[in-house]
């Protein structure tokens, strides 16, 4: 039989967002929503079933047995220090670098909720498919917090702080950095008055391809094959924009070291 957690959510940014409904989805019930912006907390509200709004951390009278702190990494310690929760509940926040301890010596039962996925509002995610870390001070916290991460997703683990920190590393690569990348490409076509939309057959496939037979065998390009004649004419192609230019020539050169 499945376990069903009454669960108040601290925060209303983008995890928080997906998180708070994948939870009710699976049969949770949101007690409360905390956000400091209240307008952002009764947004997030909306999408719920019927959910108390609060812009206090003083949850002492809350029925919630986990508190979620789904907020970004610099204010964890802060929120965390005026959280005031009943003594049996369960802290864990979403970070993928913060320590758990960060949570503070006022809350005994403290752990991890890590969702290894870029979470934007209003862009659906399926968190079937979606690594979810645990972590926890106590073995009792982490069964709790491993049956919440079940209920909304295939693969749950058990993680030590310090693979969390590389996992996010990597992550980091993966997405926020290639994202970049592609943001630079799009610009660079803007810049020229082409449709950037031409690229995007070529971005499916470099991931696809990347996916299937890995990155390093997917690797193609001027600067892969040692083709120094290439990369000179993009790189006068980039005098315009010495900070594309820069980062060009930073990652011609290193898929030069790999690819000899």
């Amino acid at each position: 039989m499945s376990k069903f957690y009454k669960v108040a959510v601290i925060g209303a940014g983008n995890v928080a967002w997906h998180l708070a409904r994948a939870f009710e989805d699976a049969g949770h019930y949101i007690t409360d929503v905390y956000s400091r912006r209240i307008q952002n907390g009764r947004e997030l509200a909306k999408q719920l079933y019927d959910t108390n709004v609060v812009n206090s951390l003083d949850l002492r009278r809350s029925e919630a047995e986990i508190f979620v702190v789904a907020i970004s990494d610099d204010h964890i310690e802060e929120v965390a220090n005026a959280l005031r929760i009943p003594a049996y509940g369960i802290v864990a926040h979403t970070s993928g670098t913060q320590p758990m301890e960060i949570l503070g010596e006022d809350h005994e039962n403290i752990g991890i909720f890590y969702p290894l996925q870029t979470f934007t509002k209003g862009v659906a995610v399926d968190l079937k498919e979606v690594p979810i870390c645990i972590e926890a001070k106590h073995r009792s916290t982490e069964k709790t917090l491993t049956v919440l991460g079940k209920s909304i997703s295939k693969e749950v683990y058990s993680v030590h702080a310090d693979d969390r920190k590389v996992m996010h590393l990597a992550a980091v690569f993966a997405c926020n950095f290639s994202n970049r990348m592609l943001s630079i490409s799009h610009e660079i076509l803007e810049d020229h008055q082409i449709d950037a939309s031409l690229l995007h057959p070529l971005i499916v496939e470099t991931i696809n391809k990347a996916l299937s037979i890995g990155p390093m065998e997917s690797q193609t390009g001027p600067a892969a094959r040692g083709d120094d004649e290439t990369i000179k004419k993009h790189l006068k192609l980039l005098q315009y924009r010495p900070d594309f230019k820069k980062i060009y020539k930073l990652l011609s050169e290193n898929l030069k070291e790999h690819y000899p």
